[in-house]
C-alpha cells in the first residue's frame, strides 16, 4: 500500500472529535473503570484535594476564617493571610506569576495538572465517576443498561444515580458559598428557615444545576470544548516535553497477538484496545498527542497490565518526551525552558519580597499642597498635613501620632483615628510648634505613627517655617 495514502488515513482522526459523530452528533464515551499503580496514585492526590476543599472553609486562625474569596467585597484570606482591595498589585503579580508558572509547567510536563489536579477530572473520575461504576457498573454494563428497556430495574439506577449525582452537586455548590461568605454565615442560612433566604437558595440551587449538568451530561466536552488549556498545548509543548506517548517505535508493526508469535519481528503493541477503552475522552493514545488527552494515565495502567500479561516490559505508553521515543534522548533543560525558570524565579523573588515587607498598615503623611505655615496667636508656628492610613487586618484598631525629633503638639481635623478593618481613611490633622525650634525654612520633623504602644511606622518629611534675619 502506498505510505503516504497509509500516512494521511492514519491522520484522519484529527479531523473531527472522538465524541463526535460525524452526522454531528454526540457520541457517549463508556470507559472502562481504570486500575493500576497510577490510578492509585491519583485516587491519593484525589483524597487530598478532596479533603483540603471540604475542611478549609472550618478551620480558622485568630478567629478569622483560613481561606476566604469574598469577591462581592473584594476581601480575601489566602492561607490565613488578609488581601483587600488595596493590594491589587501583589494581586496582579501573583496573577502574572501563576501564568508564567502553568506555562513552564506545561512547557516541561505537558497536561499533567489536568489529569491529576483539575477540579473538573477530579470530581468527574474519582467522585461522579466511582458513583457510576459502584450503581451501574462497568463499561458494558452502562451501554446495557442504556440500550434496555425502562423497567423498575432501570429506572431505580438511572434514578439514584442522578439523585446522589445532584446531591452532591448541591453540597458542592455549598462547599464553594462557604469560600464566598465563610463557613459561619454558610450554617446560620442552612439552620435557618428556608423562607428567610428564598432568594439564596433559587441561587444556589441554580448553581447546583450546572454542576449537575456538567457532571452528569457535559461531561468530557467541559475539557474538548470549554477549557481553553488543552489548545494551548499547540503552542507551548514542543519535541522535550514530557507528555504521555506511546512508543510507536517499540510498539508498531501492531497486530493481534497469535500463537506462536515471534516479537522479533513485529511490535509489542497487540491492538488490544484496551488503551481506547479506559480513555475518559474516548481518543486513542495511538495517534499521539492531542487536545482531548488529560494525561489522566489511564491508558499507561491499561497497557502496563496487558505487557505484564504477555510477558513484555512495561512503558509501551509511558510519560516520555517525542525525542524520548524518536532516539532515546534523555529529558534535558532547553534554552526555552530555561528563558522561563528565570523569568519565573524573578517573579517569585519579587513576589516573596513584596510578601515578607508586606506590612499591616499603609501610611502616608505628607505637607498639604498650596498651604504655608500659619502663625498662631500663642506664637506657634503650625503647618497643616494630609494623613492617608489603610488598615489591611480584619481587625479594628486605634491608632495615635507623636513627634518624634519635635516638641509640639498634633491636632487631628474632623475625626479620629479608630479603623474599621480592611478600612482606607483619609484625613488632615494640623501640627504646632514653638518658633525657638525652626532653624530653617524647611525644618526636619518626624511622626511615629503607633497602634497601641507598638511602633508601626516611623515618618520623615518637613515642616515649614519663617527663619528670622540675623
Amino acid at each position: 500500500m502506498d505510505i503516504d495514502l497509509v500516512n494521511e488515513e492514519h491522520q484522519e482522526f484529527r479531523n473531527h472529535l472522538a465524541t463526535v459523530t460525524k452526522e454531528g452528533k454526540r457520541k457517549w464515551i463508556f470507559p472502562k473503570k481504570p486500575s493500576g499503580r497510577f490510578h492509585n496514585a491519583r485516587i491519593v492526590v484525589s483524597i487530598i484535594l478532596l479533603a483540603f476543599l471540604i475542611f478549609a472553609p472550618f478551620i480558622k486562625v485568630n478567629g478569622h476564617p483560613f481561606m476566604l474569596l469574598d469577591f462581592p467585597n473584594r476581601s480575601f484570606i489566602l492561607f490565613s493571610v488578609p488581601f483587600g482591595p488595596h493590594d491589587f498589585i501583589l494581586f496582579a503579580l501573583a496573577m502574572i506569576t501563576l501564568i508564567v508558572f502553568i506555562i513552564l509547567f506545561t512547557v516541561i510536563f505537558g497536561r499533567i495538572f489536568c489529569g491529576w489536579a483539575c477540579p473538573q477530572t477530579v470530581f468527574m473520575e474519582m467522585v461522579f465517576r466511582k458513583i457510576e461504576y459502584w450503581i451501574e457498573g462497568d463499561a458494558r454494563e452502562q451501554i446495557k443498561l442504556k440500550n434496555a428497556p425502562w423497567t423498575i430495574k432501570k429506572f431505580f439506577k438511572k434514578g439514584l444515580k442522578h439523585a446522589i449525582f445532584f446531591g452532591i452537586s448541591f453540597f458542592i455548590s455549598n462547599i464553594f458559598l462557604s469560600y464566598i461568605i465563610g463557613m459561619d454565615k454558610l450554617i446560620d442560612i442552612v439552620t435557618d428557615p428556608p423562607s428567610e433566604h428564598l432568594g439564596g437558595l433559587f441561587a444556589i440551587t441554580v448553581f447546583s444545576g450546572v454542576f449537575y449538568f456538567i457532571f452528569s451530561y457535559f461531561r468530557e466536552q467541559v475539557c474538548t470544548i470549554v477549557c481553553p488549556y488543552g489548545r494551548l498545548q499547540g503552542v507551548l509543548l514542543d519535541q522535550d516535553s514530557i507528555v504521555i506517548a506511546y512508543d510507536y517505535k517499540r510498539g508498531e508493526p501492531r497486530r493481534k497477538l497469535k500463537k506462536g508469535d515471534d516479537f522479533s519481528s513485529r511490535g509489542d503493541c497487540i491492538d488490544c484496545h484496551l488503551c481506547v477503552d479506559v480513555c475518559p475522552t474516548g481518543i486513542d493514545i495511538r495517534n499521539g498527542i492531542q487536545l482531548e488527552c488529560v494525561n489522566c494515565t489511564a491508558c499507561i495502567d491499561a497497557c502496563d497490565s496487558i505487557m505484564d500479561k504477555i510477558n513484555r516490559p512495561r512503558g509501551l505508553v509511558r510519560y516520555a518526551s517525542l525525542k524520548n521515543i524518536e532516539n532515546k534522548a534523555k529529558f534535558k533543560f532547553t534554552p526555552r525552558m530555561t528563558l522561563y525558570t528565570v523569568i519565573l524565579v524573578i517573579l517569585v523573588s519579587i513576589l516573596t519580597t513584596l510578601l515578607i515587607n508586606r506590612s499591616d498598615y499603609v501610611i502616608t503623611i505628607l505637607r498639604t499642597r498650596g498651604t504655608l505655615f500659619q502663625e498662631q496667636p500663642d506664637g506657634k508656628i503650625s503647618n497643616l498635613y494630609d494623613l492617608n492610613i489603610v488598615n489591611k487586618t480584619f481587625n479594628p484598631a486605634e491608632i495615635n501620632m507623636r513627634l518624634g525629633n519635635l516638641a509640639g503638639e498634633i491636632k487631628l481635623i474632623g475625626g479620629d483615628l479608630k479603623l474599621a478593618p480592611q478600612e482606607i481613611k483619609e484625613m488632615k490633622f494640623m501640627v504646632s510648634i514653638n518658633k525657638d525650634q525652626i532653624t530653617k525654612m524647611n525644618t526636619p520633623i518626624q511622626f511615629e505613627v503607633y497602634q497601641g504602644d507598638k511602633l508601626i511606622k516611623s515618618i520623615n518629611t518637613t515642616f515649614l517655617g519663617p527663619v528670622e534675619k540675623k
